[in-house]
């Protein structure tokens, strides 16, 4: 068993999260911004062979998907039935169980120790045991605009993955999102919901297992596509193209800026920079829209 280091604060984990015509690039009167056609980067990204669908009607696209990932999670063990991509919970060595405090006692259930003396931590499960088929549709604009009020992020769905995984932001129910919902996250940062919604809220930790290489996951360390966020606007990870990390982003987490996909420039949101409460997880999305977010279904 591989070990790696992390410090959790334990409490019981109770709940998860709640709930066209290809044109030429126009500028705006927005010196600074400019309307963009996203349909043929959204057709040619999404993962149709993971039963993503992508619909482009005029100035709306439709993205349709199942919610279930393309690649392993402890989440796929539905029912004890047996996965190809099924894979355990992974563990860490922590190496001060003082920082516990008076809730050591609640932890200890995630507690062993090896054979050397170190106390090890597992990561489990929440009350959420499995992942169901979601009909999800995302609708989405060909040209997205920013708004003049900027919308928050709300509970749920606020984008799609490219494998049509939904993406949710740094809220739990009705709670920031706290280490103990994070200690049920699989190796990709998702875990299901009440309603067995598998989501993502965090990126990637390779570190959790060693053959992941991180192929597989929306995002790692790394400045790839992750997918769209409601408003129209895509989302990338946490570096900008040439391998740096951007130092110019709003408070929502955006910019304008030229990326690999919109070599003219668009505004588009990363992945945070942030190592979020110390746990080496790094959130999706915080903050509010953009533009503005269109309807979904499903979940």
């Amino acid at each position: 068993m591989k070990k790696y280091f992390l410090i959790l604060i334990p409490l019981f984990y109770l709940s998860s999260c709640s709930d066209s015509d290809n044109t030429d690039d126009s500028t705006t009167e927005d010196d600074e911004e400019t309307t963009v056609d996203i349909s043929s980067v959204v057709e040619s990204s999404f993962y149709t062979d993971n039963d993503v669908t992508v619909n482009v009607d005029g100035e709306t696209i439709t993205i349709t998907s199942t919610g279930l990932p393309d690649h392993k999670t402890p989440y796929w063990d539905i029912e004890n039935m047996e996965h190809e991509l099924y894979e355990p919970f992974p563990s860490y060595i922590i190496d001060d169980t003082d920082a516990y405090d008076d809730d050591y006692d609640e932890l200890s259930r995630l507690m062993s120790s090896d054979d050397d003396g170190n106390t090890i931590i597992t990561y489990e499960n929440n009350m959420n045991t499995e992942m169901i088929v979601f009909d999800y549709s995302m609708e989405i604009p060909t040209y997205p605009e920013e708004a003049e009020n900027k919308e928050e992020t709300d509970l749920g769905l606020i984008g799609l993955a490219l494998n049509g995984v939904p993406i949710y932001n740094n809220y739990e129910g009705a709670t920031v999102l706290g280490v103990v919902a994070m200690s049920t996250f699989d190796s990709a940062g998702a875990h299901p919901g009440p309603n067995s919604d598998y989501h993502y809220h965090t990126a990637a930790q390779l570190g959790i297992y060693a053959d992941d290489d991180g192929s597989s996951y929306p995002t790692v360390n790394d400045s790839n596509l992750i997918g769209f966020l409601r408003d129209g606007y895509p989302i990338y990870g946490r570096q900008e193209e040439d391998g740096t990390y951007p130092d110019d982003l709003d408070e929502n987490g955006g910019h304008t800026d030229v990326t690999a996909d919109f070599p003219d420039g668009i505004y588009h949101y990363h992945c945070s920079n942030t190592n979020y409460l110390n746990t080496g997880w790094y959130v999706i999305k915080e903050g509010a829209y953009h533009g503005t977010p269109g309807p979904y279904t499903g979940g």
